[in-house]
């Protein structure tokens, strides 16, 4: 028969209603619990958010992404759901504005979802959407807990084109799970559930370039309402979502380019990848002999590249206290398909055959960043993704078999 369980906790702040027992499409010896919040959401149709949970048998791989907003996390995603295969979509028949993508292997929540206020009540209570108080840290925690013991849950939808919080929807535990937002890495809790984190970091100066061509050329904003927009989220973007970046196990930062003296246009990027040492399941990438410190600019015969050029640079070095790799790069391909040249010197890349990294740089050739470091450093770390969920995966395969041997 079923087993029905009441769990009464101080982080829902509310008491739990079960379901009766029944038998379940995983088994008539299932554990189904319902976790009952009472909230108050304004615009919603509901003032309620269950969490539906049915145990599984295998254990989802949780990576967190944090960055700014417009600093390229859902580029990002696409190349990553893309190294594992399948297009990553909205779920099929649910909310057409669902901020979640869910693919072959994976499932993307946007942290976005565990607003706990609107837009209008960020308004009236003076917060952006930066400030914890605005985000339901128990039930992200609690969510993400869930889906990674195999456990389905019902989760919120935060509605970017009404501003409202919309009624939840089912989400099953996929394979791997990627939160990506402003805050994956802020709560302790949430934090000790990753099985890897990144940080995507850029820099002042390209930041408040990229929006300008955005905003200016896109969305015919002035350039006073730009610098106005930036000023007022800085004070929470420093408080709480740049500080995350020293508990990543990699960061990819993007600064202006060193190559062109005294460049702020931000169309030449130079981008490191900072890699921490010692990460259980992931070895850094290095540039001809680990550990040394290497500055490399490549054959112009061999890689095609117009003015300023392109530099590598890769060495050890300490990051907010941290052993690290740091793999740089500064300038521009001119043809994707030459890129064959600059990965034929890299290893620890956890590519599956030569050329990989090359022939994922090429299918997304229309990407933001394909021609940069951005595009390369984000393919690698998805590869390195992949590995590492590899190494997981049969680790847990292999435990058992050792258990009966012994």
């Amino acid at each position: 028969m079923a087993v029905s369980t009441v769990y009464t906790t101080q982080s829902l702040n509310s008491t739990c209603s079960i379901s009766t027992p029944a038998k379940t499409h995983l088994g008539s010896h299932q554990k189904q619990v319902v976790f009952y919040r009472r909230t108050i959401k304004r615009g919603s149709s509901s003032g309620s958010c269950a969490v539906k949970c049915s145990a599984g048998d295998s254990q989802t791989v949780v990576i967190g992404l944090a960055a700014d907003s417009g600093c390229g996390k859902s580029t990002f995603m696409r190349r990553l759901t893309s190294v594992f295969g399948g297009a990553a979509e909205p779920p099929k028949g649910g909310n057409p504005d669902s901020n979640t993508l869910i693919s072959d292997m994976t499932t993307v929540i946007c942290l976005d979802d565990y607003h706990s206020l609107d837009r209008t009540g960020r308004k009236e209570k003076g917060v952006t959407a930066l400030d914890p108080r605005a985000n339901d840290f128990d039930l992200m925690y609690d969510q993400v807990k869930a889906l990674k013991s195999g456990v389905a849950v019902d989760k919120p939808i935060y509605n970017h084109v009404t501003g409202l919080l919309d009624p939840p929807e089912l989400i099953k535990p996929p394979k791997i799970l990627v939160i990506e937002g402003l805050h994956p890495m802020f709560d302790e809790r949430v934090r000790d559930l990753l099985d890897f984190s990144i940080y995507l970091d850029i820099s002042n100066e390209v930041k408040f370039a990229w929006k300008i061509q955005r905003d200016m050329a896109e969305r015919g904003h002035s350039l006073e309402s730009i610098k106005a927009s930036i000023e007022a989220r800085k004070p929470d973007f420093d408080a709480y979502i740049d500080p995350q970046k020293k508990y990543a196990d990699a960061v990819i930062e993007v600064l202006p380019t060193q190559l062109i003296p005294g460049d702020n246009e931000g169309k030449v990027l130079r981008v490191r990848l900072i890699m921490k040492e010692g990460v259980k399941h992931f070895s850094p990438v290095y540039l001809f002999d680990e550990g040394s410190t290497i500055s490399w600019i490549p054959c112009g015969r061999k890689l095609t590249c117009s003015y300023p050029g392109i530099k590598f640079h890769y060495g050890p070095d300490t990051y907010f206290g941290n052993e690290v790799s740091i793999l740089e790069m500064d300038g521009q391909f001119d043809r994707l398909d030459e890129l064959i040249y600059v990965e034929s010197h890299l290893s620890n890349i956890s590519t599956k055959f030569y050329g990989e990294v090359t022939q994922q740089m090429l299918k997304h050739a229309d990407f933001p960043g394909s021609n940069n470091g951005t595009g390369l450093f984000q393919t690698i770390v998805g590869l390195k993704i992949r590995d590492l969920y590899e190494q997981i995966t049969s680790s847990k395969t292999a435990a058992p078999l050792e258990a009966t041997k012994a």
